[in-house]
């Protein structure tokens, strides 16, 4: 598997930058196009690749070492024939794109003429929302006065972006439109002394149309790199942790910075705060919106690390996507993408709000009208799912997303009690749902409690009513949780014994007996990250965090899920959702249990 360094801003997303330093696409959300929209290269050339000529020569990039800036800018240094060599990708914060800089040092003993900046061809611009399709429209470049240089331009009747570069440093430019794309050179000469360094920054703006694009790279050459990378530095730091262990803390980090960049997003076209499972296109089902993906998983490390941005979350929630809360998937405009309901994506937005309110304070959403008619909204679709007798509430898809067996979950019922409870705690109004939660909890013990062939009890996963059940477990809603959501306590022999035979070696997807011995499923026949995160929040921690020390995953980034022996990712690569609810986990961990904010 290619080994990659995402990085971005809330505004353009830097997928695929290679161990080369090429840069493979950008992304960023459009609203007009419901989605995901990925410029790329071509099939033998990079979209954007750094070079060096030495004394006349080319001077390939060799043994380039990375590091993070601030757990998330990725540099590296190498060397380049004779010329020592260092590259930095950085996207500022606020900013509506990014820079490449390039430094070289000539470390002998003679002097040096050098020719060094970016290359590359722009080959086609796609459309992501779970499936790629090529955008049918006119592609090209030309000279514009507001920038002084070239301008990447597409428009399907009208304009849909344009892109522009601006230097810092004077460059020579060739641009030429050829059948595999737009292909260009940005190149500036130095003669380099020994002992000398020369840099030079391409910042890259991007916008609807050739003047926003232009004006936005102008924009930060303004502001220079020196203050933009300060900037940028000042505004991770503030929202990362140390938890006191080298490897950790750099895990927890550069995730962390993964979830919020690749988890949300500001639209290029609106200008709108959306949420998505994963701006980077290898992620298999990327930029839609799923309400358990972004609420249960990689909310709550938002909310621990910039509170105000998990405000802006739930404003998103109880309005763009409000009206199909609970459907399978959404487009970023809130229409429906994938039909089906889900009882615990349905939950999702309550459990969100009581998180917020508990770990702010601040109550000033629970008055808003969009917010308490999306709750009222919430209850009267969950109504309807409730078994007319019995205090159960039905699902038609499992957190995996697949169809389920029994139309009772143990899981998402331990949700909607979660969820009753806390609304009955926050709205006065609705204290009679505290009823309702109690009925919840005792219809799971009397209809959901079965007995194994030892005669112990243990939660059945799924159940009808009817006498039938089985024995099973999904890491993205997982019995091993019902502790940490409250609704059993650690000691209750009946969760204990449900653990211990979801992970006993006789149950086929336990991995028992592996270096990484997780919880997977069929949905992903591989230990999970998530069911790492489960772990750590039950009480698993050493296992758990040596895999997150030492297992590869997509090149220290989250992904779906790892091969149990090696650690490498065998599905769902770039996975920000799942990055953040990881990060949550480990920094609970890590910081004995505490819930902050």
């Amino acid at each position: 598997m290619e080994k990659y360094l995402p990085t971005g801003n809330e505004a353009i997303s830097v997928p695929r930058l290679n161990e080369a330093g090429a840069v493979e696409d950008v992304t960023f959300l459009h609203m007009g196009c419901k989605g995901l929209i990925d410029l790329r290269g071509a099939r033998d050339e990079a979209l954007m690749a750094p070079f060096v000529e030495a004394d006349g020569r080319a001077a390939p990039l060799e043994e380039l070492r990375w590091q993070r800036l601030g757990f998330w800018v990725p540099r590296f240094c190498g060397r380049a024939g004779p010329l020592e060599v260092e590259g930095t990708l950085l996207a500022p914060t606020g900013e509506r794109g990014f820079g490449y800089r390039l430094v070289l040092h000539n470390a002998g003993g003679r002097p040096c003429q050098a020719s060094f900046g970016l290359s590359g061809c722009w080959a086609g611009a796609w459309h992501c929302v779970n499936e790629e399709k090529p955008i049918d429209g006119r592609r090209g470049c030309f000279h514009s006065v507001w920038n002084d240089g070239p301008v990447f331009d597409m428009t399907c009747g009208t304009p849909l972006f344009s892109f522009a570069p601006m230097a810092d440093a004077l460059c020579h430019c060739d641009f030429c439109q050829e059948e595999k794309g737009v292909r260009y050179r940005l190149a500036h000469e130095a003669r380099l002394a020994p002992g000398e360094s020369r840099a030079v920054t391409v910042w890259w703006g991007f916008g609807y149309e050739e003047v926003s694009a232009a004006t936005s790279a102008k924009e930060m050459l303004r502001q220079g790199w020196e203050a933009e990378l300060a900037r940028t530095l000042a505004w991770l730091a503030a929202r990362g942790a140390d938890l006191g262990d080298k490897a950790l803390t750099r895990w927890y980090n550069t995730n962390l910075f993964f979830c919020i960049h690749f988890s949300t997003g500001v639209t290029l076209d609106t200008e709108e705060l959306v949420l998505v499972t994963s701006r980077s296109p290898r992620y298999y089902v990327s930029a839609a919106y799923w309400d358990r993906d972004s609420l249960l998983w990689s909310f709550p490390a938002v909310l621990q690390a910039d509170p105000a941005l998990a405000k802006r979350m739930l404003g998103y929630v109880f309005g763009r996507q409000r009206r199909n809360l609970g459907v399978h998937s959404r487009f970023i405009d809130g229409t429906v993408l994938e039909p089906g309901f889900e009882l615990d994506e349905l939950m999702a937005p309550v459990l969100a709000l009581e998180r917020y309110v508990d770990a702010t304070g601040d109550r000033e959403l629970l008055r808003r009208e969009d917010v308490r008619g999306g709750i009222g909204e919430i209850l009267e679709k969950l109504s309807a799912r409730r078994h007319p007798d019995t205090a159960l509430y039905e699902t038609f898809l499992q957190p995996t997303d697949d169809e389920r067996v029994y139309p009772y979950l143990t899981y998402d019922n331990a949700l909607v009690w979660r969820a009753l409870r806390a609304l009955a705690r926050l709205c006065p109004e609705k204290a009679a749902l505290a009823g309702e939660a109690e009925a919840v909890r005792r219809a799971v013990r009397e209809h959901c409690v079965k007995t194994n062939a030892a005669g112990e009890p243990y939660f059945a996963w799924s159940v009808d009513l009817e006498g039938n059940s089985d024995v099973y477990d999904e890491p993205p809603g997982s019995l091993q949780l019902l502790a940490e959501l409250g609704f059993c306590e650690e000691d209750d022999p009946v969760w204990r014994n449900t653990v211990a035979m979801i992970r006993a070696p006789e149950y086929r997807y336990s991995f028992a007996g592996c270096p990484i011995a997780e919880i997977g499923c069929p949905h992903a026949p591989h230990p999970w990250l998530l069911s790492v995160a489960n772990s750590l929040l039950c009480g698993r921690g050493e296992q758990s965090l040596s895999v997150l020390r030492n297992a590869p995953m997509d090149n220290g980034i989250a992904c779906e899920s790892i091969h149990e022996v090696t650690g490498e990712c065998t599905t769902g690569e770039a996975f920000a959702t799942c990055a953040g609810f990881v990060c949550y986990a480990l920094r609970r961990a890590m910081k004995g249990g505490e819930e902050d904010a």
